[in-house]
């Protein structure tokens, strides 16, 4: 179910503001030129955020949500139930890309992903971001 935050209760109502202040947070005292310029927080089911920020190469690199869901499982905390992430330089809330769409379907196929609309923040299940996913469960004997 998709948490509308244009409800008439005020903006961000039904988001967890505080994983987006703890981004927010994060981007602006930590983004440092090319190499690290979006911070993700996630919500453990324990209750607790875990956070983490973009590694930028040309190689390839992994995006601020990949870093938080490697930093939660490095403190042990496997059950993320939301996570958003956040552009230095005041771009604000960033949905995920193709890639952390689809592992976070994989990981965590009930999370709740914090994007930005044009009526404001919504949480929305990560299935809603990736309809028809691919999943290796599915294909694997």
């Amino acid at each position: 179910m998709t948490t509308d935050t244009s409800d008439g209760m005020g903006p961000g109502m039904g988001v967890d503001q505080e994983l987006v202040e703890a981004a927010t947070r994060l981007v602006v005292a930590r983004a440092r030129g090319d190499d690290h310029t979006v911070a993700a927080a996630a919500r453990c089911r324990a209750g607790g955020i875990v956070t983490g920020m973009n590694v930028y190469h040309f190689t390839g690199g992994p995006c601020a949500e990949l870093v938080a869901i490697g930093a939660a499982a490095g403190q042990g905390a496997y059950e993320l139930t939301a996570i958003v992430a956040v552009g230095d330089g005041g771009r604000g809330v960033m949905p995920p890309c193709g890639r952390c769409r689809q592992v976070l379907s994989d990981y965590f196929p009930e999370i709740e992903v914090v994007v930005a609309t044009e009526n404001g923040l919504r949480a929305v299940p990560v299935r809603e971001l990736l309809p028809y996913a691919y999943r290796s469960a599915d294909h694997n004997p």
